[in-house]
């Protein structure tokens, strides 16, 4: 067969080249490469408005959802030279000249590779040292069904409220919730993780049946698991308006609070995200790092007054100060 003819689109104020462009990457509906792409310039206005300026992982699956994949830290050498760049760090201390989100041309290069998810952190390219989005991961245990995941986000939006802050959900394009505060970058991200900590211990003590902060699956029975270490430093998070590699396309999809208790994730596709962005907009339009961490950092504050100890880390990170005993609770009884 003869090799497929490239399509060259506009994005950024440049020209991409797209091969392959009929490839099929979700194989549920037959969505190709040039689907995706599409989409992405369907949705270019809020994706860049969640995205701009910041360090993203690469999630490639060149023969699309369903094949092998890997995790692309670094930009190769063989890089167009108007890619920007920034040096990053993972959680195990390994740095990488990583892809910035400068312009949407950005984006769609890293379609043409078989991207089919960025992993965003949570700081600018342009200053690393401060964190400005806290990320709330509302992650379901075995057993949970989603009508829990839209309480226990109906329940962190409150909470929130109470201490005069706003958050902003959107689907995983999975099976749980994400929940981002966009704070001043004045905190770096160990001052980030710890406002998390504070935030899933609090809320499990309010709701023990519904939701837990117990990092050891052996503690957390069937309840949705508030994942504080998803804001632990160098890590990265799925980003707003990406497409999942998933068969059927689903985007990771940012939505109004209203929507919650209907939403139906899996029905969020690149067939479907753009026609909703064009009828009732950004729900994020106002999602701006202007709010203040410190009414979550006074709650962690306390509860180290009290004797708590810090939450487990990862086990890539190294022994923190002021941490617990790093085991599985069976574990420790075994070796005691």
């Amino acid at each position: 067969m003869p090799a497929e003819e490239p399509v060259v689109v506009e994005a950024g104020g440049r020209e991409v080249r797209i091969t392959s462009p009929s490839k099929v990457m979700f194989p549920t509906n037959g969505q190709t490469k040039l689907d995706l792409v599409n989409y992405y310039l369907a949705v270019e206005e809020p994706l860049m408005r969640a995205m701009a300026g910041r360090p993203v992982l690469l999630e490639r699956y060149p023969n699309g959802a369903g094949g092998k994949s890997f995790f692309q830290k670094r930009v190769g050498d063989g890089a167009p030279d108007w890619l920007e760049t920034t040096v990053v760090a993972t959680p195990n201390g390994t740095t990488a000249r990583a892809l910035v989100a400068a312009d949407l041309a950005h984006l769609l290069w890293a379609v043409n590779l078989g991207c089919l998810g960025f992993h965003v952190w949570p700081y600018q390219a342009t200053d690393h040292e401060h964190v400005n989005e806290l990320r709330i991961d509302l992650d379901p245990c075995p057993g949970v069904v989603f009508d829990q995941i839209r309480e226990a986000g109906a329940l962190v939006r409150s909470f929130l409220a109470e201490l005069g802050l706003t958050g902003y959900a959107k689907t995983t394009g999975s099976k749980g919730l994400h929940v981002y505060v966009r704070v001043q970058p004045e905190w770096d991200a160990y001052d980030v993780r710890a406002a998390g900590v504070a935030l899933a211990r609090e809320l499990e003590r309010r709701r023990p049946d519904l939701v837990t902060a117990a990092w050891w699956k052996e503690q957390r029975g069937e309840r949705v698991f508030i994942d504080f270490n998803q804001n632990a430093p160098h890590k990265t998070v799925f980003g707003a308006w990406s497409a999942r590699p998933r068969v059927g396309a689903q985007v990771s999809t940012p939505i109004p609070w209203d929507e919650l208790a209907t939403v139906l994730p899996d029905e969020l596709t690149i067939d479907v995200v753009p026609a909703r962005v064009a009828a009732g907009g950004d729900p994020w339009i106002d999602n701006r790092p202007v709010q203040s961490l410190e009414p979550l950092l006074d709650l962690a504050r306390r509860d180290e007054a009290a004797g708590l100890p810090d939450a487990p880390w990862p086990p890539v990170y190294p022994k923190m100060p002021g941490e617990a005993r790093r085991v599985a609770p069976s574990r420790a009884r075994k070796d005691d």
